[in-house]
Order: structure tokens, then sequence, then C-alpha cells
């Protein structure tokens, strides 16, 4: 049997639309690697069919456009048959050839080409816009509205409700904070945004052409005390990288750090002297000394008195999708417990969402302080989040199967892990499940000690502190 696909976007949203004649499909669905839209086909007198909507809503969110990528379209023992040209729909962009079906930001086709790109580029470099009393963000390249950015982005938008936020994002698919102005990048009012404003809040490297200008301020917040070496103080690190560094790192104002230790080895690996370093605990966390999960609980459907694990292990410079070292169903059946995984952002692209029984994929979540309050423990390997979640008190684990490899191939620490950790380090999931059940109280002395050295700073007003000297170094006008 043979279906035929349309677009319509006569309704709310634009949506495929999947029909056919004789008996419909139980279900028609569209699925990418971090998106999933289910239609049940309706029967009419000339068939069925069967209406995919390109916007979805996650924990309760907005309905926004689908994630870029590329999709499936399936009807169950049907033949699909379709073409749909690309159209910007001025939400995303949407290809259809048959089942393959591709969706994208809504980019005029004339900014993507070369000589459009370079178009823009040039433009940009006059910085001819007038500055604005504005703030670009950007965190982890536009994937998601998170991280340090975000709470900068709350705080001032409590005291300077006039100040103008611009967000830079991969897609209308990330959920921007309330009053803020969502820019996708690439395209024209990108590169003006960036020109405009005159503050930049970054977390990560200053992506594509930058050219400073008059006026213009760089926060780089970047984005967690480091264990694992980086830039300049990485192992084997190539020389002819080390321009790359050098420039990226010439661009940054004021560089934010979590706590003195964080200072000083950010100052080494991207030889950022002579220049304003803020130590000031990091704005993201001031929710895990402040908040309460409760409402993340109910927002992710977790009933009260579940068990919650967060498991949230860093990216491998060797791979581009999560690690699996870890079955997060099994670990959900053998522990009870209900089980949020979250990957690092670097891998929010490639890859598939975790699924099963009593598991959680929060990896797009933006608020990963949110996540962390909603937990129980965490599970971690190297990542940063290892210097947040001790904020909490809850117990902290340490998932570490490839630990030699990552210490000697990959890239090193800065100190021995399994001398200071604050919780267990295991190697295998019977340890973990092992560990999970033991008293975590023989940690204490260790764990009191790692929240002096790391934590200090963390007491739920980072994000009133950095944004006051925002305002006081002129940076931004009330």
């Amino acid at each position: 049997m043979t279906a035929t696909i349309a677009l319509d976007t006569t309704g709310p949203v634009p949506a495929l639309i999947v029909s056919g004649t004789g008996t419909p499909p139980e279900r028609a669905s569209l699925t990418g690697p971090r998106a999933r839209v289910d239609a049940e086909p309706v029967a009419a007198e000339s068939g069925w069919s069967a209406r995919l909507p390109l916007h979805r809503s996650r924990w309760g969110g907005a309905e926004l456009p689908l994630p870029s990528g590329n999709y499936r379209l399936e009807a169950a023992r049907h033949e699909l048959r379709g073409h749909v040209p690309m159209t910007i729909e001025g939400t995303l962009r949407v290809a259809v050839a048959d089942e393959a079906v591709e969706i994208g930001p809504p980019l005029d086709p004339s900014v993507e080409d070369p000589e459009g790109r370079a178009a823009l580029e040039r433009r940009y470099a006059l910085h001819a816009v007038p500055l604005e009393n504005a703030v670009f963000f950007e965190s982890f390249y536009g994937r998601v509205a998170g991280d340090n950015p975000l709470a900068i982005d709350r705080e001032i938008a409590r005291v300077a409700p006039g100040v103008t936020r611009y967000w830079s994002v991969i897609d209308l698919s990330v959920e921007v904070p309330d009053g803020a102005i969502a820019v996708v990048e690439g395209s024209s009012e990108w590169w003006r945004a960036r020109s405009a404003s005159r503050l930049l809040v970054v977390n990560d490297w200053l992506r594509r052409r930058y050219v400073r200008r008059r006026g213009q301020r760089v926060l780089q917040t970047w984005h967690g005390t480091p264990l694992k070496r980086l830039a300049l103080t990485r192992p084997g690190f190539r020389p002819r990288a080390w321009g790359a560094v050098l420039k990226e790192s010439r661009r940054w104002d004021v560089l934010l750090a979590q706590n003195t230790y964080a200072a000083r080895l950010l100052a080494r690996a991207y030889a950022f002297r002579g220049r304003e370093m803020w130590v000031e605990g990091y704005p993201r966390n001031d929710a895990l000394a402040t908040g309460d999960g409760g409402s993340t609980r109910r927002q992710l459907g977790i009933a009260d008195g579940e068990r919650v694990l967060l498991y949230a292990p860093t990216w491998r410079d060797d791979r581009s999708e999560m690690v699996d070292f870890l079955d997060p169903a099994e670990l959900a059946e053998r522990t009870g417990s209900v089980v949020l995984v979250r990957g690092h952002s670097r891998t929010l692209l490639p890859g598939q969402s975790v699924t099963g029984s009593r598991v959680i994929d929060v990896t797009g979540y933006a608020d990963a302080a949110r996540l962390m309050c909603a937990a129980d423990a965490m599970i971690t390997d190297y990542s940063s989040v290892m210097f947040d979640f001790t904020i909490t008190g809850r117990p902290i684990y340490f998932f570490v199967p490839d630990l030699e490899h990552y210490r000697s191939d990959l890239r090193g620490f800065y100190f021995d892990l399994a001398e200071r950790a604050p919780g267990p380090v295991v190697r295998t999931a019977d340890e973990l499940v092992e560990a999970l059940g033991e008293d975590p109280s023989r940690y204490a002395d260790r764990y009191a000690a790692w929240r002096k050295v790391f934590n200090a700073r963390d007491d739920g007003r980072a994000s009133e502190r950095v944004v006051a000297r925002i305002f006081d170094r002129g940076f931004l006008s009330r």
C-alpha cells in the first residue's frame, strides 16, 4: 500500500500530512535522534490521514519547532511517496523525500552559500550598527539556553528589565528565557545582534568570525571547574594549535571562575594574564544552594518518594556520542530508582536519546542545576558537575571503567581523583550498585574538605555578585 505526504501550513503549526486509501496504519511517526512525533490516523470517506505536527512541547514548556536533524517518516505497512521542497516557514525549514525528512533552522538559502556568508561577515566586521544597551548570550554553541549565561540572564532581567537580551541558538527548538530574543546562528539578525550588543556573555569559545569593537566587552563564564587538563596544559597538545588558543583567550575581557583553584588553572590553560578574573562562584549553581527539586520532579513526571539517580558522564575526545559503559535501564531495575541520563552538551546533537523503563533522558534539558536539585544522588566520571553537585551535600559516585585510558591517553588530570574524590570510585556496574547501597557517611571528611576548596563561593548569590560587577564596570546601563 502507498501513502502520500504533503506539507500543511494552514493550522496553528506546520505539519506533515500522511494520507492513503484502504486500511489505515495503527500509527504514523516522525523519528529523529532527539525527538519523535506520533499521530493516530483519522478515517475519512476517501481513505485516511494522519497529521504530524512539526512543533512539540517538552517537559511542559512552550510549543517549539522540532530540533534540526534527519528524521524518518513511517506508517506501518505503507510505502511513503512524496517530495516537499525545502520551505521556510518562519520557524523551521523542511525537506521531504519519501521516508527521509530533513529539518533545519529557518535560514534563507542566500545566507548559507559561501558568498552570502562572506557578505554577512564583511558587514559585521564594519560594526556599522550603533551599540545597544544589550547582551548577546550563547551557551554551549547555541545548543541550549542554559548554564552560567542563563543564570546571568535571569538576574539582569530582574534588576534591569530594560536591557535587551539576545540569545544565540542553533535553531528555534531551543527555548530561550522569557523576554529574551532568539537569534538563529548565521542569520543576518544574529550577526547584527552580535555586533550591536555592548556585552557578550558566553561559556565556550566564540564561533565564526569575531572582530573586537570599541565599547563592547566579552564575559567568558566558562562551563566548569576542571579536573581534566585543558588547552595549553593538555599532554601532547600540538604547538600549532597554541595560536588558536591564544587568539581565542585574547578576545575575552573578563574570565569567570568558580573558585581560586579554577582561576589558577584556567589562567594557565588559556594564557589569560593581565586581564580581569572574577572569582565569584558559579551563577548556575545558585539554585543548588537555595532551590527545591520538587517542581522539576513533577515536571519530569516523577512520583513523590521515588529515589532519583542522575547519571551525568562527560564527553570523550575519541567518540561523538555519549559513553555506553552503563546501562541506565539495568541500573534502574537493580536499584529501584528513577535514572535521569544527562549527556554532555557535545553529545546532544549526535546519537539517540536513551530509553528504558524508569529512565528519562534529560540531555536536552537546559538547566542542569534544576536536575541536580531533583536528584538524591549523582553518578558521574570526570565531568565538572562533580564540583557543582557537592553544593547539595548529597552523595556522589564516580563510575570510571576507562580511568587509565582517559588519564593516560585522552586528557590527563590536574589531581588524583581516586585520592580526593568525595565519594566511591568504582569500575564496574556491580561495584556501583554495591556502593549505592552503602552508607555514604564514610566519605564525610573528604566531602567536607572538597567543599571547602571548591564550593567556598557557591552560596546562592553568585548571580547577584556577577551582575553587580557588570553594571559597576559600566558594561551595561540600568
